[in-house]
């Protein structure tokens, strides 16, 4: 079962950025996961869902402006051009961004069940965006 808990202060701080970009833009039901004990290269996951396909770049888009204008690298990118899944590497923290079906059908919350949920209830600026999480999640 996930416990609650707090990663790293500078991946706090990085995924806080995040979480607050891509609430601007809109995403739907945001799960931050601390993955270090079962995924070596990363920290934490940060998995958010958008609307359509352009409501997904967006929240890419925005996510990956904030986290780089604050200094922090974008090492690699992948699916923008589909905007279904966007995978955003930045070392210490992965994003996530998925269009609701593909959330839905791969489950990433499912698969990392065994890694703690970090709260970030508080990182929104509408809270209640945080209670709206997929059918299906932990969250």
């Amino acid at each position: 079962m996930n416990t609650q808990t707090t990663p790293r202060t500078d991946v706090r701080a990085d995924l806080e950025l995040a979480v607050r970009a891509a609430d601007g833009k809109g995403a739907i039901a945001p799960v931050a996961l601390e993955v270090t004990e079962h995924f070596g290269l990363s920290d934490a996951f940060l998995i958010l869902t958008g609307a359509v396909e352009r409501n997904v770049q967006a929240i890419s888009d925005a996510v990956e402006d904030a986290l780089n204008d604050a200094g922090v690298r974008t090492i690699r990118r992948e699916g923008r051009e589909s905007g279904r899944w966007v995978l955003l590497d930045f070392g210490d923290l992965i994003v996530h961004v998925f269009h609701q079906e593909e959330r839905d059908f791969y489950q990433l919350e499912r698969l990392w069940q065994d890694c703690p949920v970090i709260d970030v209830s508080g990182m929104l600026e509408t809270p209640a965006a945080a209670a709206s999480a997929p059918a299906g999640s932990d969250a």
